[in-house]
């Protein structure tokens, strides 16, 4: 399987990287390519790398993948802007019909929703069993979740700027209660997991993985989301002509972000 995820994941990468080459992105935009083609790494990280196969006992690999899927392959691979790519690079097509954003409250909705319902401990064993499953449903939130923030092409918003930074402040609070729950609460939560962590021979107790898993997720949550938020800030703060912000700070006629 893990040999499937490095050829379809190759293929994206190759096929991207020749459609921006022929559309007006290149070559002016490279942070686009590097952005895009990290987020494909990421993704590779989380699913096909030594990475994806630490969930087995060890619920501190199992959140780093989710954290890899959400925070970080979910956004730069929005940020790459796919739709024009293969768009403007396989179609020869320099517009299309922009696609009105879905509404934030929705995308915060599902995004918060899919971190909480999975940490359920029933849903979190059936996601032991359906671990690809739950993979996909995190890269599909975080997809959705950050559409909002960085509104690629051809989405056109239709809220204020001022309102991403605020978006982004409240998703950090229910990921940080959980956090501060899986850390605090003295007992091992996940029982079917405590099982397959004292199979594995580790040198940390499961209760300390799971400390672990939640002090990780606290810290790298409250940085993806509140790091954004900040580079948003000032690009509202700053004067008209520099607001060339990546997540959504300025516009380009066709409605794609600068």
């Amino acid at each position: 399987m893990s040999m499937v995820w490095d050829i379809a994941l190759a293929a994206l990468a190759a096929a991207y990287a020749f459609g921006w080459r022929r559309t007006a992105l290149y070559p002016s935009s490279a942070a686009r390519l590097a952005a895009f083609l990290t987020g494909v790494v990421a993704l590779w990280a989380a699913v096909a790398s030594p990475i994806a196969h630490l969930d087995r006992g060890h619920l501190t690999g199992h959140m780093i993948q989710h954290l890899l899927l959400m925070t970080l392959a979910a956004p730069l691979l929005l940020w790459g802007e796919p739709v024009r790519v293969f768009h403007q690079g396989f179609r020869g097509e320099a517009s299309a019909p922009r696609w009105r954003s879905p509404n934030p409250v929705l995308c915060w909705f599902v995004g918060t929703f899919i971190v909480i319902v999975w940490h359920v401990p029933a849903l979190f064993t059936f996601g032991m069993r359906w671990h690809g499953l739950q993979q996909v449903t995190f890269l599909v939130a975080g997809l959705l979740f950050w559409l909002p923030v960085i509104r690629p092409w051809p989405t056109v918003a239709h809220w204020p700027s001022w309102s991403i930074p605020l978006y982004l402040f409240l998703a950090t609070l229910p990921c940080d209660a959980l956090s501060a729950f899986l850390v605090y609460c003295g007992r091992v939560v996940y029982p079917q997991y405590g099982a397959l962590h004292a199979g594995c021979n580790m040198s940390v107790s499961a209760l300390e993985d799971q400390q672990r898993a939640g002090a990780l997720m606290w810290f790298w949550v409250t940085f993806a989301y509140l790091v954004p938020a900040v580079l948003v800030t000032i690009g509202l703060l700053a004067p008209p002509k520099s607001l060339g912000a990546p997540f959504g700070g300025g516009r380009v006629p066709d409605g794609g972000s600068l």
